[in-house]
């Protein structure tokens, strides 16, 4: 039940001040406001909800791999936050222009995907990718129910099997050593992560195929970022960014992402004065 309080009668105006007119305050003042809050308004508008984390841009620093198998999983590389959908009624909406191309995934995002997609074993293909399908289907699992180590295993023992039977540079081959680049990410070795996939994007990128190339390199710069010590970074840094400056300069995706290039030189300017800072003084 609400308080209830006493009425008190207002004061009589002083004398013949008339109506209006400002006075000295009484010191009587009314009831205290209800404190207790009201109702919510069923009609206002919910707070937005905060985005999740994306994955960073290759300029940024990356969190360390090797996290336990439940945050390193494929769905890490899924971003979970979606955009509400645009209001019919805003002026600045315009229906006839030509709709926006999503953007195919690539780098680990791409393998990410390939592991919780179709079960190879399912999938119609080539010779090569039948020769595949059931090694690959035990690699996938396991990378999905968090047995990396035994992924990792796996897949390395897929690719020499199947480099001895296809070659080295068979694209069925290449996509399984994506997949141990990957899964080494996983495991907490970026530098072998990054070895596999710069070696990617150099034979892809002689066979023509721009597209590939330049996933590598997303691929490598991802593991670049999880770098930490500078000087490594910097040594392995020059690597990447002559290859993606190359890439860049022809025609295909790398030329029309070229922000993401510049992302990754500005990480080498922080690395160099990481470097800088981490080098003691010459004895006085």
């Amino acid at each position: 039940m609400a308080p209830t309080f006493a009425l008190r009668a207002l004061p009589e105006p002083a004398g013949d001040t008339p109506l209006g007119t400002a006075v000295a305050p009484t010191g009587v003042f009314g009831p205290p406001p209800v404190m207790d809050a009201g109702p919510a308004d069923v009609n206002a508008w919910p707070e937005p909800a905060a985005p999740a984390e994306h994955a960073p841009a290759p300029g940024a620093d990356a969190p360390a791999p090797g996290a336990p198998a439940s945050a390193t999983t494929p769905h890490q590389y899924q971003h979970q936050y979606q955009h509400p959908d645009p209001d019919p009624a805003d002026p600045g909406l315009d229906e006839s222009g030509p709709k926006p191309t999503p953007t195919p995934a690539r780098g680990f995002d791409a393998v990410a995907e390939a592991v919780l997609g179709e079960d190879p074993r399912t999938a119609a293909g080539e010779a090569g990718a039948v020769l595949l399908a059931e090694p690959l289907a035990r690699v996938n699992d396991a990378v999905k129910e968090g047995r990396i180590e035994e992924a990792a295993a796996l897949a390395e023992r897929t690719v020499a099997d199947a480099s001895g039977v296809l070659g080295p540079e068979h694209p069925e081959v290449l996509r399984a050593r994506e997949l141990t680049a990957y899964i080494a990410y996983l495991a907490g070795d970026p530098l072998r992560s990054f070895g596999v996939s710069l070696g990617l994007a150099r034979i892809r990128r002689r066979a023509g195929d721009a597209a590939a190339a330049y996933g590598d390199v997303q691929s490598a710069a991802t593991a670049w970022r999880a770098v930490r010590d500078p000087e490594q970074g910097l040594r392995l840094g020059r690597d990447l960014i002559d290859l993606w400056a190359e890439l860049a300069a022809e025609d295909g995706p790398a030329a029309a992402d070229i922000e993401q290039l510049e992302s990754a030189r500005a990480r080498m300017g922080r690395l160099a004065e990481r470097a800088r800072d981490a080098t003691p003084p010459p004895p006085s």
